[in-house]
């Protein structure tokens, strides 16, 4: 028997979104803080609005037939009765939030979005609803949906969002695009690293500013079954080793929050111990802030 000869394959390279070039943590240039903080610690505080009987939606229990009254009443707990409880614990902390907001509370509690704007907290958009997935959508379709979102915003409050999030981190491949078209300066999408990056659109630059996918109470408690005390360990363990590695360069540490999972009283209970934690160590080095505020930081410091 004679061996055939080995050819070998011819192997291509693989599709790239295009958006950045691979940068390596270390070796960048240096990013500073305002006031010489090392960790920007922000809360991307989501708070959204679904369809009652269609659409997607986080479930506690197995889905039901339509309506589903079990798990549609379990995320409406949020927003009647969880955001105000977290409101409290941000207000006994004098904490800043990143408020992400479905503009479908507008016609439904839109008390609930004038209470962060009382605390003068940023509005980030969130899509209209999360009971429907962005990425779904046409491109005219989806412009119209983020220039919805800008304009509602604006409306009611008088000033633009700076930053988006898609419902369910959903994109199309040109959402960083059109993000930037309508005025947008920055996405929380990408969970790629621990600092702000700038992407490439079309109509010139976008930040990404680090939005957290294992520090983000619905993938670890809804996804891993995680009780509250555990993903609250979290909180703590993440933060204590990135203060400890933003010595040698500034980091940013998001924690993504929901008030129908960390307003329930028992999850409040251990999410205070973790925030108060982290309260201890605001004059050591920690900025306190918002996803605005570190997009803003980022472009003055790498533009």
């Amino acid at each position: 028997m004679v061996d055939k000869p080995f050819h070998a394959p011819a192997f291509a390279a693989l599709p790239v979104h295009g958006r950045f070039d691979y940068s390596a943590i270390r070796g960048r240039p240096a990013l500073e803080w305002p006031g010489g903080a090392r960790l920007a610690v922000y809360i991307g505080f989501n708070i959204e609005y679904f369809a009652f009987g269609e659409g997607l939606g986080a479930n506690l229990a197995p889905a039901s037939a339509q309506p589903d009254v079990l798990n549609y009443a379990w995320r409406d707990y949020g927003n009647r009765v969880g955001v105000w409880r977290c409101l409290d614990l941000f207000d006994d902390l004098a904490w800043p939030t990143g408020a992400i907001v479905n503009t479908a509370l507008y016609d439904h509690c839109p008390e609930v979005v004038d209470a962060f704007v009382v605390r003068g907290d940023e509005l980030i958009a969130h899509g209209h609803t999360n009971a429907q997935r962005q990425g779904a959508l046409t491109e005219e379709q989806e412009r119209a949906l983020i220039v919805h979102c800008r304009d509602r915003i604006a409306r009611a409050h008088g000033k633009a969002p700076a930053g988006w999030l898609s419902p369910w981190i959903s994109e199309s491949a040109v959402t960083p695009d059109l993000l930037k078209e309508a005025g947008y300066s920055y996405t929380l999408n990408w969970c790629h690293d621990d600092q702000p990056t700038s992407m490439r659109t079309r109509a010139g630059p976008l930040w990404s500013v680090p939005y957290p996918q294992e520090i983000n109470d619905i993938p670890m408690i809804v996804g891993r079954l995680m009780d509250g005390k555990d993903f609250a360990q979290m909180i703590i363990d993440q933060f204590d080793e990135m203060l400890e590695q933003s010595r040698s360069q500034a980091l940013v540490m998001g924690i993504a929050l929901h008030p129908y999972l960390m307003g329930q009283p028992y999850r409040l209970r251990h999410l205070r111990r973790a925030l108060r934690h982290i309260e201890a160590h605001r004059a050591n080095d920690v900025w306190l802030t918002t996803p605005g505020a570190i997009a803003e930081a980022a472009q003055q410091a790498w533009a």
